[in-house]
């Protein structure tokens, strides 16, 4: 009996051992990062990948418009099923923002969802969507935010319980859900397919929103844009594939327009929390909404994904 005892103990110990090294975080390889902080940023470029991510949308004040939008203080609060999460100050303030940052952690967050210190990020900052950016899009988009004000606010803490409040699951997360893959695949090499499906699924994360998740977060496999419950409250997100209405009946000139106007074919106009991400879109060129445009009209059909 003793022997049976040690010998469970022993597999226990190890099996501890081996979810620790699985569910440690992951950054970078050290010549990754070395490429990355060796290119030549572009602040310019980096507006781009500012308005199409959505940055002042859960970094700014809530309620800031105009230039107080790209003062990032944080304080949104996004509610969800696992807690409420709080958006920190990415402000260039050294203490109360990201001012003591190298690119190096910059790259770290974005792409691998590990912070500063070495522990998981919590994916409500979407970092399953922005892994999918280019070292060079990640390397502009520092150098834009570079540029913006500081604010010396400081950061709130998530309002999460346990169990969620061990960030170290989010190793296990991770593991099932965590990639870099293009979420579809495309039927031509398209350039314009190509580059709407990069906005849509790498720094417009779209699908962090209109994708139906399971019981731990994760994308519902074959339901990609179908739509989902709205973790905010009421309603739904609804479905942008073809499938979808009444998104799915309007033409990809229609979708255009809309995210350039707020403006439907019916006359309606944007409402709820797509009004933040419409005005960050009308802030793109016309090229990158018509390309958001056809993926979503290239789209397979779903049924609508809260169903």
């Amino acid at each position: 009996m003793k022997r049976v005892v040690s010998g469970l103990a022993v597999v226990a110990v190890a099996g501890a051992g081996a979810a620790y090294a699985l569910t440690a975080p992951k950054p970078l390889d050290d010549e990754r990062l070395a490429a990355i902080s060796g290119l030549e940023a572009s602040a310019e470029a980096g507006e781009t990948l500012f308005w199409a991510g959505g940055c002042a949308s859960c970094h700014a004040a809530p309620g800031s418009e105009g230039d107080a939008k790209l003062v990032l203080s944080g304080g949104v609060r996004l509610e969800s099923d696992f807690g409420t999460f709080i958006g920190p100050n990415i402000s260039p303030d050294p203490q109360a923002g990201i001012g003591q940052w190298p690119l190096e952690d910059f790259a770290n967050a974005m792409l691998a969802g590990v912070s500063p210190d070495g522990s998981h990020y919590y994916p409500a900052f979407p970092y399953g969507s922005y892994t999918r950016m280019t070292d060079q899009d990640i390397a502009d988009l520092f150098a834009f935010l570079k540029t913006l004000p500081a604010s010396d606010i400081a950061s709130l803490p998530h309002e999460i319980g346990f169990p969620f409040n061990i960030r170290r699951l989010l190793g296990g997360w991770k593991l099932l859900f965590f990639t870099d893959a293009p979420q579809v695949a495309l039927a031509s090499n398209d350039a314009q397919l190509e580059r709407g499906q990069y906005l849509v699924e790498g720094p417009g994360h779209c699908g962090e929103c209109h994708t139906p998740r399971n019981l731990i977060g994760g994308f519902v496999p074959g339901q990609w844009l179908a739509g989902a419950h709205n973790p905010d409250g009421e309603g739904v997100i609804p479905n942008i594939t073809p499938g979808g209405k009444p998104v799915g009946d309007w033409s990809a000139s229609d979708i255009a327009y809309y995210l350039e106007s707020g403006f439907t074919p019916d006359f309606d106009s944007v409402g709820g929390s797509m009004v933040d991400v419409q005005k960050n879109m009308e802030k793109l060129e016309g090229s990158d909404r018509d390309a958001i445009a056809a993926y979503l009209k290239a789209l397979p059909a779903r049924t609508n994904g809260w169903e």
